[in-house]
C-alpha cells in the first residue's frame, strides 16, 4: 500500500458539495486516511474568476500512480468537469501532490508535483494534516517550505464544510 496526498479544489457551483462527492468518488477506490479543514483561497494565474474552496487528503492506495491518475481524472469527469482555459475556473480539480517519496517526471504526471511549494492553497492544508512529510527532491518537510515559500496567494480557513 502507498500514501499518496491529493489537492481538491472547486470554484463553480456548489463547491462545498463538488469537493464532498469528489471525496466519495475517490474513496470507492482508495482508502481516504486524512482530510485537512477546507479553506477558500484566492485564484492563482487567471484572476478573474471566483474564490475556490480547496483541501488537502491523504489516501492508501494499492493503485499505480499513473492508476492513480486516471481515478483523478474520471471522478473529474464524472462530476461534470469540462475542458477550459489554463488556471481557469472548474467545478473540481484532483492533482496529486505526493505518492510515498516517489520521485516521477513523465509527460503526462509528475510528482511530487511540480508547483506545489508555490501554492499556498496546497502548502496550507498539507501542512495541517502532515506537517513533517518530507519533499523528497529538496529534503525540507511541508512546514519548512510554507515558512520558506513567498508571495503566496490568500488562503483562509472556511468554517462552513463538513466531508461527512
Amino acid at each position: 500500500m502507498a500514501t499518496a496526498y491529493l489537492s481538491l479544489g472547486s470554484n463553480l457551483g456548489h463547491r462545498e458539495a463538488n469537493i464532498a462527492s469528489a471525496l466519495k468518488t475517490l474513496g470507492q477506490e482508495a482508502r481516504i486516511v486524512k482530510v485537512s479543514s477546507l479553506y477558500e483561497t484566492e485564484p492563482v494565474g487567471y484572476k478573474d474568476q471566483p474564490w475556490f474552496l480547496n483541501l488537502v487528503c491523504a489516501v492508501e492506495t494499492d493503485l499505480s500512480p499513473h492508476a492513480l491518475l486516471k481515478l483523478a481524472k474520471t471522478t473529474e469527469k464524472i462530476l461534470g468537469r469540462k475542458p477550459t482555459l489554463r488556471f481557469g475556473p472548474r467545478l473540481i480539480d484532483i492533482d496529486i501532490l505526493f505518492y510515498d517519496d516517489l520521485i516521477l517526471d513523465s509527460p503526462d504526471l509528475t510528482i511530487p508535483h511540480s508547483r506545489l511549494v508555490k501554492r499556498a492553497f496546497v502548502l496550507v492544508p498539507l501542512k495541517e494534516i502532515a506537517p513533517n512529510l518530507v519533499h523528497p527532491l529538496s529534503g525540507l518537510t511541508i512546514k519548512e517550505l510554507l515558512e520558506r515559500a513567498e508571495n503566496l496567494e490568500e488562503v483562509r480557513l472556511y468554517s462552513e464544510f463538513s466531508s461527512q
